[in-house]
């Protein structure tokens, strides 16, 4: 899968978790109904759908880990719309993060 491929799944990824927080109903829609109930449940749930991810990560077993993967990242994308955030902010955010390496980073977010 090309890197255009993949950031265009993100993209429409993306706008259909837009379309379902102010066009869906909740009894139809499970991302409806998520963000329906508060960026502390969407945050809750990515925070077990990423212990799914790491025991998956532990069991070895490549489809497994791809399936949670998948689910990672969809509660990623439902927290970030929760949160008012874009993905292209974050895009944006790796983007400038390009420029210096990873311990130079790491170290200017850990001041202060």
């Amino acid at each position: 899968m090309s890197q255009h491929m993949r950031s265009d799944v993100l993209g429409r990824l993306e706008a259909i978790i837009a379309e379902r927080a102010t066009a869906a109903d909740g009894d139809k829609s499970y991302t409806a109904r998520l963000l329906a109930s508060g960026t502390e449940k969407c945050a809750r749930k990515f925070g077990e759908e990423s212990i799914e991810l790491i025991l998956a990560a532990v069991e070895k077993d490549p489809e497994h880990l791809t399936a949670e993967a998948a689910d990672v990242i969809f509660h990623l994308l439902v927290v970030l719309r929760a949160g008012g955030v874009s993905l292209d902010a974050v895009m944006q955010e790796l983007e400038s993060r390009f420029r210096q390496s990873g311990l130079v980073e790491k170290a200017s977010r850990n001041k202060g």
